[in-house]
């Protein structure tokens, strides 16, 4: 029987490697990337049974990546790796289509069993977030979920430090536009400055701190 093919998706090059030697001996590892742009040109190219991903990396973040690839393969099976202990992120992932969610810190005795799950179809949640994800109800606000891609695009940019005509030009938009979408943020997020944007960004996980 064939081992099952592997795609890991981690901007963290130390975790990366402590999380390839879990994952080599179990299973056919074929590829490794460090942004949401290549886990999704890695998917489209490499075809993986299951996809091992951070949630917050660069470019897109492990759920905009996921969305993405989702477009030409609804049946794609993907596990979140993260930082994040809050059940908020594990349901975020879950209504994006992932199949499995394991905190990082539990890597070492869930991710092997995480993976054999979703090869097998079945969905693993790590024991530490299922009751709370039970017990919150699943149409809880999302403050993220109102933010459009631009717009999260233009948050990590702002964490990067580049100023609105910096922006503008990185993105292929003007400087208007790129207000504009600061003002539908701070309206829709009830923030008061870019600084407060920031903040928001970070501890959301759209950008890492």
């Amino acid at each position: 029987m064939s081992r099952v093919r592997v795609l890991l998706a981690d901007d963290h090059r130390i975790l990366a490697e402590g999380l390839k030697s879990l994952l080599v001996p179990e299973f056919d590892l074929i590829g490794v990337v460090e942004d949401g742009r290549a886990m999704v040109e890695a998917a489209k190219a490499l075809k993986p049974d299951v996809i091992v991903a951070d949630i917050t990396m660069p470019q897109l973040n492990g759920i905009e990546a996921l969305e993405e690839i989702r477009k030409f393969d609804h049946h794609v099976r993907v596990i979140f790796l993260t930082m994040h202990r809050d059940a908020t992120y594990a349901r975020r992932a879950l209504e994006a289509g992932a199949v499995g969610f394991v905190p990082k810190h539990s890597a070492l005795n869930e991710l092997v069993l995480a993976v054999r799950a979703a090869a097998q179809g079945r969905t693993f949640i790590s024991p530490t977030l299922a009751g709370e994800i039970k017990q919150s109800p699943s149409d809880t606000a999302d403050p993220v979920a109102s933010l459009t891609l631009r717009q999260r695009e233009i948050l990590r940019l702002l964490v990067d430090g580049l100023t609105t005509k910096e922006i503008g030009s990185k993105l292929y938009i003007s400087a208007r536009t790129v207000e504009h979408h600061k003002y539908r943020m701070v309206v829709s997020l009830r923030v008061k400055s870019n600084a407060e944007l920031i903040h928001f960004a970070i501890k959301h996980g759209i950008v890492g701190p």
